[in-house]
């Protein structure tokens, strides 16, 4: 070959290089931007591609409300209502610091538990001005009730239900589970929980400290009775559902010591409380764990599903954990 003929081989090698740069540049900025719109949605769309649904199925979208936001999803085995035995249910509350998150964007959470023996729903809220306390407790109050009331036609066990949540919304589940107004306004208590599930969640932020905060509790008559450590009794071992309570040791949007001092809380009071802290997760590491390719990775979503199972297992008369593992 000439060296005029080598010259330009190279130069053709050259652009071929920058072109495949930029493609996957501009490929990468198209994923930063989709994750900055909605991060779970890009989640779920990733976990479908290279996850393997294993019979796990979208039933329905329900509205529980006026608002486009008050909605819950479900998901199911595909013969689950055909089941002799009705599954026991994994009702998850997205997070997003109470003014974003939606629950069509978490069908990885479907994808994840159904093939492990759960019915899911995922339950929305009111977010933003529309959420603020006490709004989005009363929307989760109603996701557990309308669960309860109608999770049968599914294929699920309404006397086994497992409330969970991510960041915000663990903090909706645990207020429901500890702060038993919410859950009486539907017909509820929270005995009627087999467990409580957070992730990287809230529970003793006040004073309030951050714009999300503000806006979502500033306006409380009452801001100390808006943090859900404040609702534990000094005898909680009958009414309060076993808890697990997993945070990540990096995460600096909320810090460890909720997730601690909850649990502390909790046990000496006589509640069941097991945390799992994982030294190398930041705030949204447990649930992006959650889905594929990740939950194969880790241990996060078995830890939840042998939780769930044990305090749903109709052998259990109560559960008391009180284990933490780093």
């Amino acid at each position: 070959m000439t060296d005029k003929k080598k010259a330009g081989a190279r130069r053709i090698v050259i652009w071929i290089i920058a072109i495949i740069g930029i493609a996957l540049l501009l490929a990468a900025a198209a994923l930063q931007f989709a994750i900055s719109r909605d991060g779970p949605a890009v989640l779920s769309a990733i976990d479908r591609i290279v996850g393997a649904s294993d019979g796990a199925e979208y039933q329905t979208t329900i509205s529980t409300g006026d608002h486009p936001q008050q909605k819950l999803v479900v998901w199911a085995p595909q013969d689950g209502i055909s089941r002799p035995r009705p599954l026991p249910v994994l009702l998850f509350v997205h997070g997003g610091s109470w003014r974003s998150g939606d629950p069509e964007s978490y069908g990885f959470i479907g994808r994840a538990f159904v093939p492990k023996g759960f019915v899911v729903v995922l339950g929305g809220y009111r977010l933003g001005e529309a959420g603020a306390y006490p709004a989005m407790l009363e929307d989760t109050a109603s996701a557990i009730g309308w669960t309860h009331r109608n999770i049968a036609d599914y294929g699920g066990d309404p006397d086994r239900i497992v409330i969970a949540g991510h960041s915000a919304g663990a903090y909706n589940v645990a207020m429901a589970a500890l702060e038993e107004r919410w859950l009486t306004a539907e017909g509820l208590m929270p005995s009627d929980i087999a467990g409580v599930v957070g992730l990287s969640g809230p529970y003793d932020f006040y004073p309030f400290d951050s714009e999300s905060t503000k806006n979502a509790f500033g306006h409380a008559e009452e801001p100390e009775r808006t943090q859900p450590a404040a609702h534990i009794g000094s005898d909680a071992s009958s009414g309060t559902p076993p808890v697990l309570l997993i945070h990540g040791e990096k995460d600096t949007l909320v810090y460890p010591r909720n997730t601690r001092f909850l649990a502390d809380k909790l046990k000496a009071a006589g509640a069941g409380a097991e945390t799992r802290f994982y030294s190398e997760m930041e705030h949204n590491d447990p649930l992006i764990s959650l889905a594929a390719p990740w939950r194969s990775r880790r241990e996060v979503d078995d830890r939840i599903a042998q939780f769930a199972a044990e305090v749903t297992s109709r052998d259990t008369v109560s559960v008391s954990v009180h284990a933490e593992t780093r």
